[in-house]
């Protein structure tokens, strides 16, 4: 079923793209990004100190390349590399616990992006699947002294789902562009093993992230398109 969606929207989007009428000169663009990331992560059953979302976030830093490219108005293609800081909270003041689980990532989205505007002045809605490998785990802090199943290695380092973003971007004649993007993504893999022998149902990690980027346009753009 989660791949079925991944190739659903993959389809849709790229119907979208070929009915759009093509540039006579396309529009290509890299640039480097970065910002603040709150995440966090579903599980089944709960984790005791989790059921509270702002108590649960985990706050972290996360930044990345990526290359844009329009060969249709008012869609595009675009591709990223980005550093994740990714993990969860626990706090329980009545048992004293407080504890994070810090999980380190390298992401490659794949997005569509569509933007409304002018040459000026875009807004933007980026939409695709990503996958991620975690190349660090640290955990820190006190744990709960009868929940023991989080505080175990995950037993899955690769990371595949979904991220969306809304953003802004400004664009230059001499300076390049600078964009502001709002965005959340929600993976479809657990974290630990969710076999019926197995504890937990699932544990699907969630993000959200704000980030500011600057692009550069490395192939001068048709003025009148």
């Amino acid at each position: 079923m989660k791949q079925r969606l991944i190739v659903i929207l993959i389809s849709s989007f790229a119907l979208s793209l070929a009915a759009q009428p093509r540039l006579r000169q396309p529009e290509m663009y890299i640039g480097a990004q970065g910002g603040v990331i709150a995440s966090m992560t579903n599980f089944s059953p709960v984790v005791p100190g989790t059921d509270n979302v702002i108590d649960a976030a985990n706050l972290g830093a996360d930044g990345g390349l990526l290359f844009r490219y329009y060969g249709h108005k008012y869609c595009g293609l675009q591709v990223e590399l980005n550093y994740m800081h990714r993990g969860w909270r626990e706090n329980i003041d009545s048992l004293n616990v407080h504890y994070s689980r810090h999980l380190h990532y390298i992401e490659l989205p794949f997005l569509f992006h569509l933007y409304l505007g002018n040459n000026r002045h875009r807004g933007f809605l980026n939409l695709g699947p990503q996958i991620g490998y975690c190349i660090a785990d640290k955990q820190k802090g006190t744990t709960h002294p009868a929940s023991k199943y989080q505080y175990n290695a995950i037993d899955n380092r690769f990371d595949y789902g979904i991220t969306a973003g809304l953003g802004y971007c400004a664009r230059t004649d001499h300076s390049g562009s600078f964009q502001l993007e709002v965005r959340f993504s929600y993976s479809f893999s657990d974290l630990f093993s969710n076999r019926k022998s197995d504890y937990f149902a699932q544990s699907h990690p969630m993000n959200l992230s704000l980030n500011l980027g600057y692009l550069w346009e490395f192939k001068q753009r048709n003025k009148k398109t």
